[in-house]
């Protein structure tokens, strides 16, 4: 069996990177092509990217019911397909209106996809390698972002429209290579860790309700939330905003400063696993807290410093690093954390609510950071900076609500005490006896 789920787990992986080399294709260049290359304007470019997140936020709270139910394989191959019709859609969209209904279309693709693929993952790990396991994943999926955006960035061309068709094009046929690995996994369900789901937290039946009377999860969901709100809902939005108005960064610089945040995690997150392996995640979590509010400290120096425009731009550039720093910390943690929590047969819910969570973090964030980080400088590097420290607050909390393996499953692995070669002897003489 462990040789079964070590090939699925391969193949999952490898399903997951490719996806996300053909997401990082487009995404980079998708308001450039709707508001300038279709000619459809600023506005309904802004239609477009809100319509991935309104399509997230529609499919998310049913798809968990139906992971457990059906399995995770039929719903990442369904998801794959419907994301590959969004994105070939979009490539050839001449109207706003079949602009918006595409990017719906791939906008739920992607979104059920996620959850289903970390019920995988989860089925084919047992819970000591889950946390190598999701750390892989993020390490592979940035990686394919990375390389897609930089071979895309190669290719696209503002005055050739056939130029973003092409890049549509890779991407729908990655979301179909995902789609033919699933569909030819075969993976066997994984044993839960022990104590699941809390600390004398176990839920009654099944479904939303008891999921919102497990207390622990509850506050994972919290801590999630301020998570995604505090960190990824502000890197290209209030933060951008910020560094472009207050520290006078250039938009050659952001891409800079995106890349570095992309070299910290692939460099660092094998580095950070041999840390995090043996240690309580809360604590983890905890510190990740810390290193982002070391981050905005950096970014409010970048913004309200009196030093050298070269010492502004290094600040802003290390902001990104430092958050690519606690992102790498968090992969290995936060999503195994999820699957461990979640009792017998609601693993694809937990993970359903937890992205819908991290959607609702993604769509707010640019609501509230993107007009503060262009106008109140002050009051946004402080607020933010105040939400970092939240965060280690609220992770110190968690960890009283979790049982000891939950908080940190290396305590479940047996360890093999080696013997000297003296006690080794005194084996074999007893044996013999």
């Amino acid at each position: 069996m462990t040789r079964a789920m070590g090939a699925a787990m391969r193949r999952i992986q490898m399903g997951s990177a490719l996806s996300a080399f053909g997401i990082g294709f487009t995404v980079p260049f998708l308001y450039v092509y709707v508001a300038k290359v279709r000619d459809l304007g600023s506005t309904t470019a802004g239609l477009v990217l809100a319509a991935f997140a309104v399509a997230a936020l529609i499919a998310l709270p049913f798809v968990g019911r139906v992971i457990d139910r059906r399995g995770p394989l039929p719903v990442v191959v369904a998801a794959s397909v419907t994301a590959s019709v969004g994105a070939l859609a979009l490539g050839m969209s001449g109207t706003a209106t079949t602009a918006v209904l595409s990017a719906a279309v791939l906008g739920a693709g992607t979104a059920v996809m996620q959850p289903a693929l970390a019920t995988m993952i989860v089925w084919c790990s047992p819970p000591a390698s889950r946390t190598r396991a999701f750390a892989t994943q993020f390490f592979l999926q940035n990686l394919g972002l990375g390389l897609g955006g930089l071979i895309g960035g190669q290719i696209v061309d503002e005055h050739r429209p056939g130029s973003f068709t092409t890049l549509f094009l890779i991407e729908a046929v990655m979301f179909l290579v995902l789609g033919a690995i699933a569909a030819g996994v075969r993976i066997p369900k994984a044993a839960g860790v022990a104590g699941a789901p809390g600390r004398g937290e176990r839920p009654a039946g099944g479904g939303l309700r008891a999921l919102l009377q497990h207390r622990a999860m509850v506050q994972l969901m919290v801590l999630g939330f301020v998570l995604f709100f505090a960190c990824y809902g502000q890197f290209e939005s209030g933060l951008s905003a910020y560094g472009v108005e207050a520290a006078g960064i250039s938009p050659s610089t952001l891409g800079i400063a995106l890349a570095a945040n992309t070299a910290v995690i692939v460099i660092a997150q094998f580095a950070v696993l041999r840390f995090v392996e043996y240690r309580k995640r809360s604590r983890v979590i905890a510190s990740v807290g810390l290193i982002w509010a070391v981050a905005w400290a950096a970014a409010a120096y970048a913004g309200l410093g009196n030093g050298s425009q070269a010492m502004a731009t290094a600040a802003f550039i290390s902001t990104y690093a430092l958050f690519g720093l606690g992102e790498s910390l968090l992969s290995p943690t936060v999503a195994p954390l999820v699957a461990d929590l979640a009792p017998g047969g609601m693993v694809g819910q937990y993970n359903s609510v937890f992205a819908l969570v991290k959607q609702l973090a993604l769509a707010v964030g640019p609501a509230v950071g993107g007009p503060m980080g262009a106008s109140l400088h002050g009051p946004y590097v402080v607020t933010f900076f105040l939400f970092s420290l939240g965060i280690t607050y609220l992770a110190i909390r968690l960890g009283r609500e979790l049982t000891p393996v939950q908080n940190q499953p290396s305590l479940a692995t047996p360890r093999v005490v080696a013997l000297s070669k003296p006690e080794q002897a005194q084996e074999q003489e007893h044996a013999a006896v």
